[in-house]
């Protein structure tokens, strides 16, 4: 395939606009929901060839707020769906990913090894997303059960980088990330067990926030196992975007046992101790990466804050229990299958990075309960950092966005994994310990592909997060791909 940028972009009703300039226009009356998911929907179909970023499309008769995009209606579905015309983002196109359930579509989970259903209840964090007053065009592409950090597949087509289509976009929120990205719509659910918010952010030239651990509705699958990784949250090309979904997510629901966050509408003013880390303790940056991360650093110093070094407590054996752990969900997947997906479950057709997590905790598993033990202990360790500073600034990832084949499940699972630990060696430490951190897009490599940086909070100091992101953000917009 020919290595070139895609985008969408055009004079239709969407524009440039991000989700708060649509909602508004949505609330002036300027346009219609309907009007916006037929924009949205034709997009979608421009990209696909290029970029195959959805898995299922609703796009004659979408769920939420905005109506039927085939026949111009604009129908109030609240009290089926839980949107409602006076919510924040009423109106605005969006997708979920196909990891979460939302009753009448299909989950297929990115794997080949069952058979995928319309599911006959929404999720709960479903419901909540809908509530935002987002409309669902369909469901975006993840790479098989979200565990790997490319959205490619064992036989099928790869999801592309819409900067450079030669490139992965991450994963495992890889689909929702070629889509925000290319302008098919300017928000996606997303959801991170191990960077799946951050890393497609960092890959595609994207805002990701991941939560502090319950700020959103529970995530069903997470909450079943001794250490919950999974949170959810979506996928944005502005600031003001990511800060004006999780205001309506909390109006939803919001956890008494976090501060409230509120909306949280731009820079802050406290001047803030923020720590650097430019490598992580596993693998050393490349030189785009660290020029990234660098450069952030010189911009907040600019902006008024105190960056001093800090040191990642987690190295090494971090990095090799999380890689066990993951070998304990993947040997649950392969072996309750039957149960709790599908009766027609078929392990044998499970993809080589999912049958090779499973045999390596085969061989391990004896670990897994010191490893679980480790891993819970993590927590406190996290909250010390947070004693001495207010923010800590890192890479997202050790490189850029690799080629397509790189990460591909078909390598050789040993190799596989070797450059999966080497690639992303932080983000799964806040979904082991829960706390907050965003992907942010203030670099680049000499041959245009994103770089993101990485910004970690105290447990429920999203509005720090926020607030660093809309400074950098006023300093220096971000890189637009239609530019």
């Amino acid at each position: 395939m020919a290595d070139e940028r895609v985008h969408a972009y055009a004079d239709d009703a969407l524009g440039e606009h991000d989700a708060v300039a649509l909602a508004a226009l949505v609330r002036a009356g300027e346009v219609g929901p309907a009007e916006l998911a037929a924009a949205a929907a034709a997009r979608a179909e421009r990209v696909d060839a290029a970029l195959a970023p959805v898995a299922f499309a609703a796009y004659g008769r979408p769920h939420g707020a905005e109506g039927s995009a085939k026949d111009g209606s604009a129908k109030d579905r609240s009290a089926k769906d839980g949107s409602a015309k006076d919510a924040p983002l009423y109106g605005v196109p969006s997708y979920l990913k196909d990891n979460t359930d939302l009753r009448g579509m299909p989950t297929g989970q990115g794997s080949s090894a069952y058979r995928a259903r319309p599911a006959r209840r929404s999720a709960g964090f479903a419901e909540q997303f809908l509530g935002t007053g987002l409309g669902v065009l369909g469901k975006t592409r993840l790479p098989e059960f979200g565990l790997n950090a490319s959205t490619e597949y064992a036989s099928a087509r790869p999801v592309r980088n819409p900067w450079r289509t030669s490139h992965s976009p991450g994963a495992s929120s890889g689909g929702a990330a070629a889509l925000v990205a290319s302008g098919v719509v300017p928000i996606a659910h997303a959801n991170d067990g191990g960077g799946s918010i951050r890393i497609p952010a960092a890959c595609c030239g994207l805002v990701g926030l991941k939560p502090t651990r319950g700020r959103v509705v529970p995530n069903a699958q997470g909450r079943r196992l001794p250490v919950d990784l999974v949170t959810d949250g979506v996928l944005t090309r502005s600031v003001r975007d990511t800060a004006a979904f999780f205001a309506a997510a909390e109006r939803h629901y919001r956890n008494p046992a976090l501060p409230p966050l509120g909306l949280v509408e731009g820079p802050g003013t406290r001047r803030l101790r923020i720590g650097l880390v430019v490598d992580s303790p596993v693998a050393p940056s490349d030189a785009a990466t660290r020029a990234a991360v660098e450069a952030t650093a010189a911009r907040l110093e600019a902006l008024g804050h105190e960056v001093t070094p800090a040191v990642m407590p987690f190295g090494e054996e971090f990095s090799r229990d999380f890689v066990l752990y993951w070998g304990y969900i993947a040997f649950l997947i392969a072996t309750t299958g039957r149960l709790t997906i599908d009766p027609g479950f078929r392990a044998n057709r499970l993809d080589g990075l999912t049958t090779g997590l499973r045999r390596l905790f085969h061989r391990e598993f004896r670990r897994v309960p010191g490893v679980v033990r480790r891993l819970r202990r993590t927590e406190e360790t996290y909250a010390a950092m947070f004693r001495t500073h207010d923010a800590v600034l890192s890479p997202v990832l050790a490189h850029v966005a690799p080629p397509i084949g790189y990460l591909s499940p078909n390598v050789a699972f040993e190799e596989l994994i070797d450059r999966l630990t080497r690639y992303v060696a932080i983000t799964p430490v806040n979904n082991v310990t829960g706390g907050p951190a965003i992907a942010l897009p203030t670099g680049a490599s000499a041959d245009g592909l994103p770089v993101g940086v990485h910004l970690s909070a105290a447990h429920g100091e999203e509005r720090v997060l926020l607030e660093l992101a809309f400074a950098l953000e006023a300093d220096r917009p971000w890189r637009r791909i239609q530019d």
